[in-house]
């Protein structure tokens, strides 16, 4: 697929999406086009797979009357087939086409009766078909409660039910004459375009977006950092995953990634990274996302892992309660983080959880960098007892959804190249001004990239600080300490600037002098006192 398919194919599904967009706000009308968008993806995959297995009998799904005796004993048998390689199936009568069609009026409607065309039930029991298709398999968790943000049933839909159908009918109609292409291995085209979808979603979510998605330049950065040195990766963790977007990005630029671990605490977002990850091809039994708190119920803290990003909602609050101080996570510092800034907090667990030969990079708030009392304890044992800070780098202001303020990345490392000192990047100045926001570019991440491997002073932008220099700051990591960004002012010659004004002096009283003669001449008083000679 081309690139300007590409790029057509996110235009249609955003025209589709904006279908409902007066209807809901973003996030909302968000959970039902991707949800859409998923079912689809899930019946085509299905029917390539079931078509596959039926090639030798000249079959198609599709074409298959389960109600037949013969009919259901193939049925059944691909069925078998396809929940233990795809983890999920659906019926030929489920399949999305079908259903689209239904809706459209354009099936054989001579038994439907009146209702022939009415498909909100159907397409309700046929979600909750694919989830209990799942049932008592390896794959149960990843396919458990997916589509419960899609109410059908909800006002926002429409005031009556024919109104919502009508409405639903359309969105599949026009999903339904997208060809999805997944017989060409093109599902990374079509993951692109989810990636596209959730990122529009969020420009348009305001502060909810830092919930759910974390902006693609800074997952480049993030993913490339934590393969800059390791392209091999039995484990990826993120543990506040969001929608996916960060440790799908991390997959992109690794070589290999055997399992993919997350955990998420909204509901919705988790349901969506879950989605994510299916519809970037990504099997079931290579993925493990779990919905919870992670500081407060950590669900995979028996793992360390390979490589670990994040992008943790800043300063969040979390209950900092005297327990944690016996938490193997935490006990050690001897302090816990505020409970009004959870940001250290998620530090410390993401430390815990990494491989002793793993790559953590995080995104934090600034203040990170040089807060006192828990917070500045922290830090210093981090550096001090650990040694495990390898690198503090600059983000520019405005470049997340929703917040303005500038951030930072965090990267962490137990078993490091260089111990005796930490590498300052300030790229708080690179960047592209789009609208109200600052993007990084290609360049821009690159650059980081290639300072952050080079581990050299460039002036005005890198410098290293060692272990002795950062303690005589009293662990304060704030990024003007150790990079100076100062730009000296143009030295100014005062006497030009005596000249200039004595040059400006002259002229004024020639001007003046100018104004009184037409001033004489017509008989009128000039309009300011003449002292002047």
């Amino acid at each position: 697929m081309t690139e300007e398919q590409r790029r057509q194919l996110q235009q249609q599904l955003w025209n589709i999406a904006n279908t409902l967009r007066g209807k809901m706000n973003a996030d909302e009308f968000r959970d039902y086009i991707l949800g859409f968008i998923f079912y689809k993806y899930l019946s085509e995959k299905v029917e390539r797979y079931a078509d596959a297995l039926l090639a030798e009998d000249h079959l198609k799904f599709a074409e298959l009357d389960e109600h037949t005796e013969d009919g259901a004993e193939i049925v059944q048998a691909v069925q078998d087939a396809a929940v233990k390689q795809l983890g999920y199936f659906l019926k030929p009568s489920e399949l999305f086409h079908a259903v689209a069609m239904k809706g459209n009026n354009q099936l054989d409607t001579e038994n439907l009766g009146d209702g022939h065309n009415f498909i909100l039930a159907d397409l309700a029991r046929i979600l909750k078909n694919i989830e209990q298709s799942t049932l008592g398999t390896d794959s149960a968790d990843d396919f458990s409660n997916l589509f419960e943000d899609l109410d059908l049933t909800s006002s926002k839909l429409g005031a009556t039910e024919k109104a919502k159908n009508a409405l639903v009918a359309k969105v599949l109609v026009h999903l339904d004459k997208i060809d999805f292409n997944l017989a060409e291995g093109t599902a990374d085209v079509l993951g692109d375009a989810y990636e596209y979808l959730i990122g529009e979603f969020a420009s348009g979510a305001g502060k909810k977006a830092g919930e759910f998605y974390t902006p693609q330049p800074v997952s480049t950065l993030l993913a490339k950092l934590v393969t800059s040195q390791n392209k091999n990766l039995k484990t990826l963790y993120d543990p506040t995953c969001g929608s996916g977007s960060l440790l799908l990005r991390v997959k992109r630029e690794a070589d290999h990634v055997d399992k993919i671990y997350g955990q998420e605490l909204n509901r919705t977002t988790y349901n969506l990274a879950r989605m994510n990850m299916i519809l970037h091809d990504v099997h079931y039994a290579d993925f493990d996302i779990r919905q919870e708190d992670t500081l407060e119920h950590p669900q995979h803290r028996d793992l360390r892992f390979d490589a670990i990003v994040a992008n943790p909602p800043f300063s969040a609050q979390w209950s900092a309660s005297t327990l944690f101080m016996s938490d193997d996570r935490f006990s050690i510092y001897g302090k816990l983080a505020p409970s009004s800034k959870a940001d250290m907090a998620f530090v410390q667990h993401m430390v815990y959880q990494l491989a002793d030969d793993g790559t953590m990079a995080v995104v934090l708030p600034h203040g990170v960098l040089f807060r006192g009392a828990a917070e500045g304890h922290i830090r210093q044992y981090l550096i001090e007892q650990i040694n495990c800070l390898d690198a503090v780098i600059g983000l520019p202001a405005n470049i997340f959804y929703g917040t303005s303020i500038p951030t930072c990345v965090l990267v962490f490392k137990k078993c490091r190249r260089n111990p005796n000192d930490i590498l300052f990047i300030d790229a708080s100045q690179q960047f592209d001004k789009v609208k109200t926001q600052n993007i990084l570019r290609p360049t821009h991440i690159q650059k980081i990239v290639d300072a952050y491997l080079a581990r050299t002073n460039e002036d005005k932008y890198s410098a290293v600080a060692s272990l002795e220099a950062i303690k005589a700051n009293d662990y304060n990591l704030n990024i003007p300490r150790y990079v100076d960004t100062f730009e000296a002012e143009e030295a100014i010659d005062l006497n030009a600037i005596a000249e200039q004004l004595k040059a400006l002096d002259q002229q004024s009283q020639e001007t003046d002098a100018t104004i009184a003669a037409f001033c004489q001449e017509l008989g009128i008083a000039p309009p300011f006192a003449v002292t002047r000679k």
